[in-house]
Parts: C-alpha cells; sequence; structure tokens
C-alpha cells in the first residue's frame, strides 16, 4: 500500500468522523479495502467506527453490502423451486434473550418451509448461533456446498458468516468486540442466491427502516424486520426479534411496497411475559440446553413462544401462513407433535454422515 492510499483512507475516516456521507460507490471501494485487508488493520477499525459512531446512510450500506457480496460471499444456488427463507438479527441489540432465531430457523424448517439460516458467533452477546448450534451437534464447518446438499435433502442448513465470507468478515470477527456497519449488513448476503424471504431483526429502529430499504434495493420479495419493545423493562430497550414482553415494531416488504406497524404479543396470539422469562442464561451452554428442552416439546413455556413467534413470523412471510397467529399455531403444532425435534434430528444425521466422507 502506497503511502498515498493510506494518507487517502485516512482522510476518508476524518470526513467521516466530521460528519461527511460517502455516495454508494466510495462505500463500496472503502470497505471493499477492508474486507481484502489492504489497509493496515489500525485504519480498518478506524474506518468501522467512524462509520457506525456517526451513523451509515441507506446508500452508504447498498455499497458496503455491494462490496460484502463481489469479494466475500461465496454462493450457491438451491435446487429447490419455490420460497426459500432467512432468519436472523444483527446482534447488538440492549436486551439480551435467549438465541431465538436459531431455534426458530428449525422450527419453520419442520413446518415445511426451506430455510437458509445464516449466523455467526458471539460478537456482543453470551453465544451467536455458531456456537448453538455447534452445542446441538450440527458441524459449523461445512462446505458451502455440503449446504447447498444439507438445504435440498433436509429443508435447513446452517451458513456461518466465517464459512461464507472468506475474505474480510472472517478475518475480522475474531478480534472484533464492538458494532459495525457488517452487523447490518452481514445479515444482508445472500450465500443462498435464491433466498426470497427473510425475517431480519435488527439492534434499533431506524436500522430497521434502512434493512428494509437495502433490501428492496438488492430485489428480494418478502422481508419483516421487527424490533421488539421490552416494557416492564425499559421503553427505550428493545431486541432485535419479535418480542413477547411488550409490542414489536415492523417494517415489512412486500410487492417492493414498505409498510410500518405495531404487533403485539396479542396479535400472535400468546401471553405477555417478563423478560427475567426469556432472558439469556449464563452460558452457551445453558441457553443452548434450553433450546433443546423445547425442541424437545416443551411448548407451552414464554422461551417457546419467543421461539414460535419468530418462526411464526417466518412462515407468514415465506407464504406459509396467511397472519402472525396462525403462524405461530403451525410453530406450536410442530413442537408439541414432536416434529421439530425430529428436523434437528435429520439436520444431525446428515452433519454426522457427511462428517465421516
Amino acid at each position: 500500500m502506497s503511502e498515498e492510499k493510506l494518507r487517502e483512507f485516512g482522510r476518508l475516516i476524518c470526513n467521516i468522523a466530521a460528519g461527511k456521507f460517502m455516495t454508494r460507490e466510495e462505500a463500496c471501494d472503502a470497505y471493499r479495502q477492508v474486507i481484502l485487508n489492504e489497509q493496515p488493520e489500525l485504519q480498518q477499525g478506524a474506518l468501522l467506527m467512524a462509520h457506525i459512531a456517526r451513523g451509515p446512510s441507506t446508500e452508504e450500506l447498498s455499497g458496503a453490502w455491494d462490496a460484502l457480496d463481489m469479494y466475500d460471499t461465496a454462493k450457491f444456488e438451491a435446487n429447490i423451486s419455490g420460497t426459500i427463507c432467512d432468519i436472523v438479527g444483527t446482534g447488538s441489540d440492549a436486551l439480551k434473550t435467549v438465541n431465538c432465531s436459531s431455534p426458530a430457523s428449525i422450527i419453520a424448517a419442520a413446518c415445511g418451509v426451506p430455510v437458509a439460516k445464516k449466523g455467526a458467533k458471539k460478537v456482543t452477546g453470551v453465544s451467536g448461533a455458531t456456537e448453538i448450534f455447534q452445542i446441538l451437534g450440527i458441524d459449523i464447518d461445512t462446505p458451502v456446498m455440503k449446504s447447498k446438499e444439507s438445504l435440498e435433502k433436509v429443508g435447513f442448513c446452517y451458513l456461518p458468516g466465517e464459512a461464507f465470507l472468506k475474505s474480510g468478515w472472517a478475518r475480522l470477527i475474531q478480534s472484533m468486540r464492538f458494532t459495525s456497519a457488517f452487523n447490518i449488513i452481514g445479515p444482508l448476503t445472500r450465500p443462498c442466491v435464491n433466498t426470497s424471504s427473510i425475517v431480519i431483526g435488527a439492534y434499533a429502529p431506524h436500522i430497521c427502516d434502512q434493512l428494509i430499504a437495502v433490501l428492496k434495493e438488492i430485489g428480494m420479495k418478502t422481508a419483516v424486520a421487527p424490533y421488539g419493545w421490552a416494557y416492564d423493562i425499559d421503553k427505550n430497550q428493545g431486541m432485535d426479534e419479535f418480542s413477547n414482553i411488550g409490542p414489536t415494531r415492523v417494517v415489512e416488504l412486500k410487492d417492493s411496497k414498505i409498510e410500518i406497524y405495531e404487533v403485539t404479543p396479542e396479535d400472535f396470539g400468546v401471553k405477555t411475559v417478563k423478560y427475567d422469562d426469556i432472558a439469556t442464561r449464563n452460558s452457551a451452554q445453558d441457553n443452548a440446553k434450553v433450546i433443546l428442552e423445547v425442541l424437545s416439546g416443551q411448548y407451552d413455556t414464554p422461551i417457546a413462544d419467543l421461539f414460535c413467534m419468530n418462526a411464526g413470523a417466518a412462515l407468514y412471510v415465506a407464504g406459509f401462513a396467511k397472519n402472525y397467529q396462525q403462524g405461530t399455531e403451525m410453530a406450536k403444532a410442530v413442537l408439541a407433535s414432536g416434529k421439530a425435534y425430529e428436523k434437528l434430528e435429520q439436520i444431525r444425521e446428515f452433519h454426522k454422515a457427511n462428517h465421516t466422507v
């Protein structure tokens, strides 16, 4: 890297910190340099922090997504006709719950929706999706093409960012413990290129708006971005899931139109509970234990309601349910019948068989 390029990048950092905005093309180039490790790590970290502290625009996020898509995302197209769904969150939310999108994705898959679930290791919480799936016996080191096979054979695959984002994010996440634009654009990546619907929670209400704006820009068919409130704790704190401890603000994309509305737990057919009922446990092992208990049939609990609400949202956005309540009822039914645990066993067996090949 020449001195001129170093100084140019340094000026960009200073401009961002001073409140100036990049074009989509400038943002793409800046994040390309981070992803491809073309700048010193000190400069990379400074850019990421200056950008998230100032607050990225939708245009900038679109540019950062362009860079991630072009220079870092390994992709496949699944041989599946119809809808493929994803359930994922940005993390970095104020309220930490037992991991929700991971069990919700298995429950949704048990209802018949093909799910290409993205995730990553923990950054700001007790456990990320990668830790949970690893504890549950799912091989997180599966090559991307094996994930394609898993999706086609058992209707589910887990795509850890560490596996399909090889050049930049996989390297950065090893040492980063702060929120960056990657928390926002990472969940927007499409390693399964024919993923057509997504439930994508965000750590702040305005981020939901930006996520949906970018998803519309990149051609996603249907999506919902929830930000769940927790009125028994603090009306200014929330989570990147549909909430059963307060109302949820939702930004929905459907037929290229964006709608913003609010739903309550009662709209899903469940009761409003307290934060302590769904709060994260002390370790990834403890969180995985709670998840396994629910998948094994403990369906009539606040934690199970949280999982089923978010699985129900996936069923709704994927067109398998006419509304959130019907989707939640379908999710509860597969828990009660044992089909959710059967789906977990199918996933485990696929990974076990392929691990020995």
